[in-house]
């Protein structure tokens, strides 16, 4: 079927959701509240089913021009002894391709340029969406892709799930060398993590504490392996990220709202817009497993695949907005549920007991 359609929110998810939606013949404008669109240099994890997701919606070989491949990376202790190594290497044997690293800005230049392709899809920045009813009018469907405080999962579902704080802050880097080590390295109540990104260039990451500063922060990890604090000490922290790690909490009932009726037996005017959730405003997780960006890239094919397959009329996408809840709720909410468990494996300061079962993890 077809359509038109709002979607709220430029980000990765926004992007690609809008991406599927023109290729299945839909509508599509993107609102974003931003007055440019986000542009740090942080890297994503794309694992392959992500990049399968995005090879359906034609953007697979501008991801991999820029991408780089995650090998041989190891959970160390801060003394740089190896505990475990990280599954990527099973990961790609059971899929036929690597786990990729990208950096942001090229990830969203792929869909940027996806998009553009079509000539006809309006992305309006700066345009704060507060009344979405009002936004809604005329529309066939709305997307709330606008992160973890959406405007739209409030106006549809209410506050009751919301931001909540883990008690922790992440700060983000690239430093313009490349490391010797891939991975991450687990100390007591922090941890860092390096991986590569683009040739010459280490994407790193760094979780501690939440009243750290940027000078408390290179304190911290003084007396870790090489090259962390050289990593720490050849960055200006002018353009470190820091950010409160924060989870959407508690998971959604539905990622989605809409009404099957058919027209005949709804009041005039009395339909609302039927509304889907793709991202960080459906399920907004802490990035431990790397994540984030897959899921969204996965909601957006799955959402659009659905309503693709959808016959006309408000039935049509009704049905399609439960498919796509049936394929992608839980299957994401237990992606965030295991990266909130994991985020406190990681930092706790019960080290012995966590670093013990950490090593009898396979090799």
């Amino acid at each position: 079927m077809t359509g038109t359609a709002t979607v709220v929110g430029a980000g990765i998810g926004g992007l690609a959701t809008a991406i599927g939606l023109r290729r299945a013949g839909w509508t599509v404008t993107v609102l974003e509240r931003r007055t440019e669109l986000e542009r740090y240099g942080a890297a994503f994890g794309i694992h392959p089913t992500a990049q399968a997701a995005l090879d359906r919606l034609g953007v697979g070989d501008a991801l991999r021009d820029h991408a780089v491949p995650y090998r041989d990376a190891h959970i160390r202790t801060p003394d740089g002894r190896p505990m475990a190594r990280l599954p990527l290497e099973r990961i790609e044997s059971k899929a036929g391709r690597p786990e990729l690293l990208i950096s942001r800005p090229y990830l969203l230049d792929a869909l940027l340029a996806g998009l553009d392709a079509f000539g006809d899809v309006p992305i309006k920045l700066g345009e704060r969406v507060t009344d979405v009813d009002a936004l809604a009018a005329g529309q066939d469907l709305v997307i709330g892709a606008d992160g973890i405080r959406s405007a739209v999962r409030t106006a549809r579902f209410g506050d009751r799930s919301g931001p909540r704080r883990v008690g922790t802050v992440a700060w983000i880097g690239i430093a313009d060398f490349e490391s010797p080590v891939h991975g991450e390295t687990w100390g007591s109540g922090r941890f860092f993590g390096l991986t590569p990104v683009e040739p010459g260039r280490t994407n790193w990451y760094a979780t501690v504490p939440e009243a750290t500063t940027a000078e408390e922060l290179r304190a911290s990890f003084a007396g870790w392996h090489d090259p962390i604090p050289r990593i720490l000490g050849a960055t200006d922290p002018a353009t470190w990220i820091r950010y409160e790690m924060r989870h959407l909490y508690p998971a959604l009932p539905s990622f989605v709202s809409a009404d099957a009726r058919p027209a005949s037996r709804v009041p005039t005017g009395a339909r609302p817009t039927p509304v889907a959730l793709v991202g960080d405003a459906a399920h907004a997780m802490t990035p431990n497993l790397g994540q984030g960006a897959c899921t969204a890239i996965l909601d957006a094919d799955a959402l659009t695949r659905a309503l693709a397959a959808a016959p006309p009329g408000p039935a049509g996408i009704a049905g399609a907005l439960r498919a796509y809840d049936a394929e992608r709720r839980r299957s994401a909410q237990r992606t965030a549920l295991g990266s909130r468990t994991l985020h406190r494996f990681m930092s706790t300061e019960r080290t012995r007991l966590r670093d013990a079962a950490v090593r009898l993890l396979p090799g």
